[in-house]
């Protein structure tokens, strides 16, 4: 099997190829799917990331969270303790870009949003096995927060970043659905 780094670079390199329109269009069919996910309808409070650019885009999920008078957590990472924490924002200006030009939420401008206060939480990711578990971006932050995190998880991915295996460790912990352009993923150990 390839090293975690080799499967990184290589779906980067796939998600690049893949025309903009067509990871737009995706992205909102990934949406329509989520829309309808009890886990979705049921929530009061969704923790969920400021998508990059080959990532399924987040915005509209996001503003459809606040339509419908849902608390919007998104993560700060705090690298020296490679920790990460939730702060609730309810605009995208409580935003501000950081390293790798990730967005991030504001500290000042924004609240603090515990573990158990969500009930569903996205985690993202660049590649998926059917099975729930995945290959992050490599600072293994979602691996640790879930340790502690016990309500509803879910990833949004492109059909193109399902893959047949990737290296599972003991420490990483599987989705239980994986949401498609074309499906969603009942994950099961």
């Amino acid at each position: 099997m390839k090293t975690k780094q080799d499967m990184r670079k290589d779906m980067k390199e796939t998600l690049r190829s893949i025309e903009k329109a067509t990871l737009h269009k995706w992205s909102r069919d990934i949406t329509e799917q989520v829309l309808s996910l009890p886990e979705w309808v049921n929530a009061k409070t969704i923790g969920i990331t400021i998508s990059g650019e080959l990532e399924v885009n987040t915005k509209y999920l996001i503003e459809k969270a606040w339509e419908t008078n849902k608390r919007v957590a998104v993560p700060k990472c705090h690298p020296k303790t490679k920790s990460m924490t939730f702060r609730e924002i309810t605009s995208f200006s409580q935003l501000e870009v950081v390293y790798y030009g990730l967005k991030e939420p504001i500290e000042d401008e924004t609240q603090e949003v515990l573990h158990n206060e969500m009930d569903v939480l996205f985690v993202p990711g660049l590649s998926f096995v059917a099975n729930g578990y995945r290959l992050g971006h490599g600072g293994g932050y979602y691996d640790r927060y879930l340790m502690e995190y016990q309500g509803n998880t879910v990833s949004l991915a492109f059909q193109d970043q399902l893959v047949n295996e990737i290296p599972v460790e003991p420490f990483d912990i599987p989705v239980q659905k994986i949401v498609t352009n074309t499906k969603v993923i009942e994950t099961h150990d």
